[in-house]
């Protein structure tokens, strides 16, 4: 079983590959929030519908000081065509080997149409400024899930 993170963790740091061709590190956001979002697979309806929300909700989430970031096990190239496809302007990073997925707790057992299978868990980890973990949210909808981080967070 993939041991999932917890508030008062320290969020374990990463640098991955992104869409645009370049990288992004945890690290280097130090000194702001960070809202970062594991999702299974670019272009797919539910992911398509999370993302637009993140993308709709970007503005008045860097508004209160958060950064947010995508992670899938999608290849760059595939989530170039993603960002492009669906206008998306906040950073899609790609995991391939599933490394950071799995030490953020978002790939193991889940349940999907009633079976058991190996893969993504939709999950949503926001960290602090100084990279602690304030929220941490496994098993997520897709539909509605910015709105209620939103909501969770207190932001308008």
């Amino acid at each position: 079983m993939t041991s999932r993170l917890a508030v008062g963790d320290t969020a374990p740091d990463f640098t991955l590959p992104t869409a645009d061709g370049g990288s992004i590190t945890l690290s280097a956001l130090r000194g702001r929030h960070v809202v970062v979002y594991f999702y299974p697979a670019a272009m797919t309806p539910g992911c398509t519908t999370q993302a637009c929300d993140f993308r709709d909700s970007l503005a008045s989430l860097q508004g209160a000081g958060y950064a947010v970031v995508g992670i899938s096990p999608d290849p760059v190239g595939t989530l170039a065509t993603f960002a492009e496809r669906d206008a998306l302007t906040f950073p899609l990073a790609s995991d391939p080997d599933r490394s950071v997925l799995t030490a953020w707790g978002a790939y193991g057992e889940k349940s999907l149409y009633g079976k058991t299978v190996t893969g993504v868990i939709r999950s949503t980890v926001v960290v602090d400024p100084a990279g602690v973990v304030e929220l941490a949210q496994y098993n997520v909808k897709a539909t509605g899930h910015v709105a209620k981080l939103r909501r969770d967070l207190g932001i308008d």
